[in-house]
């Protein structure tokens, strides 16, 4: 009876050692550590008029991607919001649509702006879904948006040969929360410098 006993709570000894063990190992990952973001330093870029200023739910992607210069890096580009090179801006789209809406427009006659003043700069934009739809959908979705983007600009005088397309779909979210804020970042067109 007393081995038993013994056996009874050792065992009970031992499953309580694994359990809490197990729970000291995990991290909690703070509401602070969750949503800070780097700072952008130029005063005069304006936010994106599509997104809220409350923080995002949900694991963002860090801000430089390492796809084009960063802000620490020795090239005059920078990655200034989302993953689009300063001082260029990318811009949004409403849920399903493709047409450059009338509070982006400002934007992409900035990023005309930027072209023109520096001939020699080629860009790709690439086209970006949030996560709804299937994965087929979403990346025609996305090549739409970007060809979009592409006619705007050559309409107000930028040659086409200096500009890329591709399409991420869904596949490439700024903001991995599922809700509205976080689908609102991820439906929008980046503009990358590529030299």
């Amino acid at each position: 009876m007393r081995k038993k006993r013994i056996v009874g709570v050792s065992i009970a000894l031992v499953a309580c050692l694994i359990f809490v063990g197990g729970c000291a190992k995990k991290t909690v990952k703070t509401e602070e550590s969750a949503t800070t973001k780097p700072a952008a330093t130029t005063a005069d870029v304006e936010p994106a008029p599509s997104v809220p200023a409350e923080p995002a739910f949900g694991e963002e992607e860090p801000l430089d991607s390492g796809r084009a210069p960063s802000a620490t890096s020795t090239s005059k580009y920078r990655i200034l919001e989302g993953r689009t090179t300063a001082p260029m801006l990318p811009i949004y789209f409403d849920f399903d649509k493709y047409n450059i809406r009338p509070d982006q427009k400002k934007r992409l006659i900035a990023n005309a702006e930027f072209l023109k003043k520096n001939p020699q700069v080629i860009i790709r934009i690439e086209g970006n879904c949030d996560e709804r739809g299937t994965n087929e959908y979403n990346m025609a979705l996305g090549e739409r948006r970007a060809m979009s983007a592409k006619k705007y600009l050559v309409d107000l005088g930028i040659d086409a040969g200096r500009i890329r397309t591709i399409s991420y779909g869904e596949e490439r979210p700024l903001n991995r929360g599922h809700d509205e804020y976080a689908w609102s970042q991820n439906r929008r067109d980046d503009f990358v410098i590529m030299n």
